[in-house]
């Protein structure tokens, strides 16, 4: 499977994380930290349901970790590891993703 394009990397929010939708029906949320793209499915462990209530709002209003729009988990962005809420422990799924020439794709592994 091909790797998938998702944005050029200058168009990602440097704090908020941004949703894409795959040709699968499953969705990813990006976060760009730095110099570093972080990737996970936007799908929450405890329920199996997509994060976000409102388009590409995913953090808490701190800006520091992710939350559950349904039930308030809260996730770290860097690790995706759930600190607070109904699922402490649980992780979201990371995605392997890479930025070459300024462009984030997203890498599919063969299955």
């Amino acid at each position: 499977m091909p790797n998938i394009r998702l944005c050029h990397v200058d168009e990602l929010d440097p704090v908020e994380g941004q949703s894409f939708e795959l040709a699968d029906g499953s969705a990813v949320v990006v976060f760009k930290r730095g110099a570093r793209v972080l990737a996970w499915h936007n799908n929450c462990p405890h329920r199996g349901i997509r994060l976000e209530w409102q388009p590409n709002q995913f953090l808490d209003d701190e800006k520091q970790f992710i939350q559950c729009a349904t039930h308030g988990a809260l996730f770290g962005v860097e690790d995706g590891v759930c600190v607070a809420g109904p699922c402490p422990g649980e992780q979201l799924s990371p995605l392997p993703c890479r930025v070459e020439q300024g462009v984030v794709y997203l890498q599919q592994n063969r299955s």
